[in-house]
């Protein structure tokens, strides 16, 4: 029997409606969320999602902006930028697109933005949070918090599973790792490094996938039953949008599956307005 799909898409628009109301309630208050992203040079890739943030931010009512610096610019004007969004009240979330220029220092550019503001998760107080656990976290980090959530909305038990994330990124293996292992499921981390691969991948009972390498999960490195998460977005030389997972074979043998494009994807960008909006939800009990 194949795998139910996991439709990213409906998650998705399922939560931004229930943010819409959220987003009304802060307006009726005075107060309009507003996100501020920050692009650096002419990534294409980086283009495309920068419009997807902003159109996610149309529709659910938040205001937003897009600081574009050339490829050229001298990272002091970056960091000046974002000291002047910080002191902005009119700007709840800040994010910087990566990838950077080689010659920033990405680390210093990411602690630039004000804790209250980093609504990508990514400074280093929420990383030390995930460790730590308890409300030390002020955002989780957006892909792996939609991962959970996905999770979450098909019912899929995370207690005490065996999970094996494959990559460990800053960005999402490694958060992903920490965020499922604060939901005390068991958890293994697997790299470029690791050998043998498939003898980790065929124990898991949820499987994560996000190394960015097309085709890397064949069906006889599942596990039959298992849940398979597929993080990886990857385009093929003829143009087609491929994850990590070799999804029409794996998909006979997995209980749940996420497709590419169309799984997590859509949830990373929600999980974006919504920290934002919570942000901004902060800023106006304080007020």
């Amino acid at each position: 029997m194949a795998a139910k799909i996991i439709d990213g898409n409906a998650v998705a628009a399922h939560v931004r409606e229930g943010l819409k109301a959220r987003v009304a309630a802060l307006k009726a208050g005075g107060v309009t969320p507003g996100l501020a992203v920050v692009l650096v040079g002419t990534n294409a890739a980086s283009e495309v999602y920068v419009r997807r943030k902003v159109r996610a931010c149309e529709e659910v009512g938040l205001h937003s902006e897009v600081v574009r610096f050339a490829t050229e610019a001298p990272q002091s004007a970056v960091m000046e930028r974002l000291a002047a969004l910080n002191a902005d009240p009119r700007i709840h979330g800040i994010i910087v697109q990566l990838p950077l220029p080689e010659r920033y220092d990405m680390r210093e550019v990411l602690q630039g933005i004000a804790l209250e503001k980093d609504v990508d998760g990514f400074h280093l107080y929420n990383v030390g949070g995930l460790v730590l656990g308890g409300d030390r976290m002020v955002f989780p980090p957006c892909t792996p918090y939609g991962v959970q959530l996905l999770l979450e909305h098909e019912g899929i038990e995370i207690e005490g599973r065996n999970v094996v994330v494959v990559g460990a990124s800053n960005i999402v293996g490694k958060p992903m790792a920490m965020m499922l292992l604060r939901k005390e499921a068991t958890v293994s981390i697997c790299h470029v490094k690791t050998r043998d691969l498939a003898q980790y991948t065929i124990l898991a009972d949820i499987l994560v996938v996000a190394a960015g390498k097309p085709g890397l999960i064949r069906a006889e490195m599942v596990r039959t039953g298992a849940v398979v998460i597929d993080v990886g977005i990857n385009r093929l030389p003829d143009g087609r949008l491929v994850g990590d997972v070799d999804f029409e074979a794996v998909k006979q043998k997995a209980s749940y599956i996420t497709p590419v494009p169309g799984g997590v994807g859509p949830m990373t960008v929600t999980m974006l307005i919504w920290n934002t909006v919570e942000a901004a939800e902060r800023t106006s009990a304080a007020r």
